[in-house]
């Protein structure tokens, strides 16, 4: 890392609406402190679609990035010099980086993120998997899929239009996506890997439906933590990857990106992660 950059005052932060709730001040601040970086700063601003273009235009030269959750990853596409083939392929952009040149990009550390998160557990490819849910996340894990899963994908969702976009995003990111309807979603658990993208309380009910033997489940929620859903995988002995590994793992590239270090501190990051959560 360049000393000149580590001794800058440098800004960062993490833009949303809502945004209370989000971890990633946490996360980046613990990386700071780890690093020696004393002069950058990391905080949270409230913005959604219509303050967003003014919110960029007035960045100055001490900022270093931006973090971006629902619903700016997309609205924010058009404000920015480039993205990365990586946030193209699910047009969603999770992470801006300003470059000393003056240039906004655009990248989407959430694929690889969700990519790292499973290698952490030893998942590196599997034969087949299933999706639970069919919003934003969804995308991101097939694009996530699509570089470890050698064979069909199953989505079950609620309705045929859900089926539709799944089926199209499978096409653009080649992935041979399948559907089928949410009513039979307990059929997902026969499946080697499963990724639950739903927002909390929707997979509660199938939790008495986890079977004997069963593979690995990726549930991207972490608050509340274990859903029902992981606490029952858990207890069948299947191995279980959370939505705290997913923030952390994107917040890590986030952080690379961003001040230049090389290797991000994860362990760091993720125990000041459980410190948080532990405390609400």
């Amino acid at each position: 890392m360049p000393a000149r950059r580590a001794a800058e005052r440098r800004r960062a932060a993490v833009l949303g609406k809502p945004i209370a709730h989000s971890l990633s001040p946490v996360l980046h601040r613990a990386a700071y402190a780890e690093l020696g970086l004393d002069e950058w700063s990391y905080d949270r601003f409230e913005v959604d679609e219509d303050r967003l273009p003014g919110f960029v235009r007035e960045l100055g030269e001490e900022w270093a990035g931006l973090s971006l959750t629902m619903p700016l990853k997309r609205a924010v596409i058009p404000l920015l010099d480039g993205i990365s083939e990586t946030a193209s392929s699910v047009e969603a952009v999770n992470t801006v980086v300003l470059t000393e040149d003056g240039r906004r990009l655009g990248d989407n550390t959430d694929i690889p993120g969700m990519v790292s998160a499973l290698r952490e557990r030893g998942v590196e490819k599997v034969a087949s998997a299933a999706v639970l849910g069919a919003g934003a996340t969804a995308s991101s894990a097939l694009a996530a899929l699509a570089r470890i899963c050698a064979g069909p994908v199953t989505a079950y969702v609620r309705s045929a239009a859900r089926a539709d976009e799944m089926r199209t995003w499978g096409e653009r990111l080649g992935v041979d996506v399948r559907t089928a309807d949410w009513a039979d979603a307990r059929e997902a658990f026969a499946a080697p890997l499963v990724i639950a993208t739903t927002p909390a309380g929707t997979t509660d009910a199938l939790a008495a439906d986890v079977p004997e033997a069963v593979g690995t489940l990726f549930d991207v929620l972490y608050e509340p933590w274990p859903t029902a859903l992981a606490g029952a995988w858990a207890a069948r002995g299947g191995a279980v990857v959370g939505g705290l590994d997913l923030l952390v793992h994107q917040a890590v590239l986030q952080v690379e990106q961003m001040t230049g270090v090389p290797e991000a501190p994860l362990a760091v990051m993720r125990a000041a992660g459980e410190r948080a959560l532990s405390g609400h």
